[in-house]
């Protein structure tokens, strides 16, 4: 006899909530249709689920997110670095402590412990009703650099399949890998590791219509936003796969309700009633984007930031702020819109010669950055804007002053900025010369409604 299974599955939804009530629909109805035609049904998401750039999710810290994938059911989920890194440790820790399905993660342990966290497991056997033992894994991108700064410690792909698999070996008739590494790392495993028979693909946000095969593997991947879901069907016979096929469902395409519109509207209101529910300071007069106006965002911003970093200079692009900041109250529901991006603050020591490449970096490319729709890197403006310092001056025959006195080529100098400065390509100095001090247990909104706290107490 054979054993029809059919998978559906979620990648990289991001707080799309706009789409979740014609994602939801499809899943439940799908499954229901195809249990009724005769099909084991599983249904798996890849991580990144979540994004604070949406009110609900930052007000709810992700458990709102939590709750709408208990809707559907889901088998297993894996997480992605919006999960990893856009939360803070003690809040990832309790992400999940409502949730109704396994989250499945076998490369991340807590630096603490060195254990896998409690909210997970490092892969898990699924037995469908035709007794196919299914194994499923889930990998998420094992960024070195920045999972230790929330104390998670990430396990290099390999090291991780080569220390599970021999664990699966005899106990699974196949093995499905939920992974959030990216298509070309997909494509590794594929043409490396045999036993995996499914990847499920997300984090490069790439869509594959119709699957790919490659290795023993087929490769599937559903896009980004939500705007596509996936589904994956599988035959077994005696225990061997002997079908596999792959498409992708369009979502924009599925029929809507009335209902929708105010479902989602609702997200945004509850969301943002939240957040305006928390005062973080009272401003004697409005703050301008301008940074030609008397008031200017962009200096509060990188005070702000000179206080959470302790530096002698600081440096930001105007495009953070993505609009003024009137006078009165400010609240939390303001600061999440006027700074929503996913950034981080950065610490950077360089010495005098290596600070004076910098501003003159960023000089040279002023005229490209200002501009530029900067995709990616926690960014979720429109535009870089300009770059303006605190504390640091160029002036027109290139010289460069530290609070007005002559730059010293010898001596050393702290620098506040962020994350992304490292990780984008136009600040080489930074990455090659710097000696760079992370912190991912804030975001740049919140280091900046600290610091309204201080200075304009409500």
């Amino acid at each position: 006899m054979r054993d029809k299974i059919s998978i559906l599955h979620t990648n990289d939804l991001h707080s799309h909530l706009e789409r979740w009530p014609k994602i939801r629909r499809y899943l439940l109805t799908r499954k229901r249709q195809l249990r009724r035609d005769g099909y084991s049904v599983l249904t798996f998401d890849i991580g990144d689920f979540l994004d604070r750039q949406h009110p609900l999710t930052e007000a709810t810290m992700g458990q709102a997110n939590v709750a709408l994938m208990n809707e559907v059911g889901y088998d297993a989920v894996t997480i992605g670095n919006n999960e990893g890194l856009g939360l803070a440790h003690d809040d990832l820790n309790h992400l999940y402590d409502q949730a109704i399905f396994p989250v499945v993660l076998g490369n991340i342990t807590d630096k603490t412990t060195g254990k896998i966290p409690d909210w997970a497991v490092a892969y898990k056997i699924i037995t469908t009703p035709q007794g196919t033992r299914i194994g499923v894994l889930g990998f998420t991108a094992p960024f070195i650099l920045t999972l230790p700064l929330l104390n998670w410690m990430p396990e290099e792909i390999d090291s991780a399949l080569q220390r599970i698999l021999p664990e699966l070996a005899g106990k699974t008739d196949i093995n499905i890998l939920l992974s959030h590494l990216g298509l070309p790392t997909d494509r590794y495993l594929a043409e490396h590791y045999p036993e995996l028979h499914v990847i499920i693909g997300a984090h490069t946000h790439h869509l594959l219509e119709h699957g790919e095969k490659r290795g023993n593997s087929l490769i599937a991947a559903a896009g980004r936003y939500g705007d596509h879901i996936g589904r994956i069907e599988l035959e077994i016979e005696d225990g061997k796969l002997v079908h596999v096929q792959a498409r992708t469902v369009v979502t924009d395409d599925l029929p809507a309700v009335h209902e929708d519109q105010i479902e989602i509207s609702g997200y945004q209101t509850s969301g943002e009633q939240q957040l305006a529910k928390r005062v973080i300071a009272d401003l004697p007069t409005a703050y301008t984007t301008d940074i030609r106006g008397e008031h200017r965002l962009i200096d509060l911003g990188l005070a702000a930031l000179m206080q959470r970093t302790h530096t002698d200079v600081a440096m930001l692009s105007t495009g953070l702020f993505l609009h003024d900041l009137p006078a009165g109250l400010v609240t939390a529901k303001d600061l999440h819109a006027l700074l929503p991006h996913a950034v981080h603050p950065m610490r950077s020591t360089l010495v005098g010669r290596d600070l004076w490449r910098l501003a003159h970096e960023i000089e040279k490319n002023r005229n490209f950055l200002r501009p530029n729709r900067l995709k990616g890197m926690g960014f979720r403006g429109e535009a870089w804007g300009e770059v303006v310092w605190a504390g640091l001056t160029v002036l027109a025959n290139g010289d460069v002053l530290v609070k007005g006195q002559p730059l010293d080529m010898a001596a050393t100098y702290t620098i506040g900025g962020l994350d992304h400065y490292m990780f984008i390509p136009y600040f080489p100095t930074l990455e090659i010369a710097g000696q760079n001090v992370m912190s991912y247990d804030t975001v740049i909104r919140e280091d900046f409604a600290a610091y309204l706290a201080d200075t304009f107490t409500p």
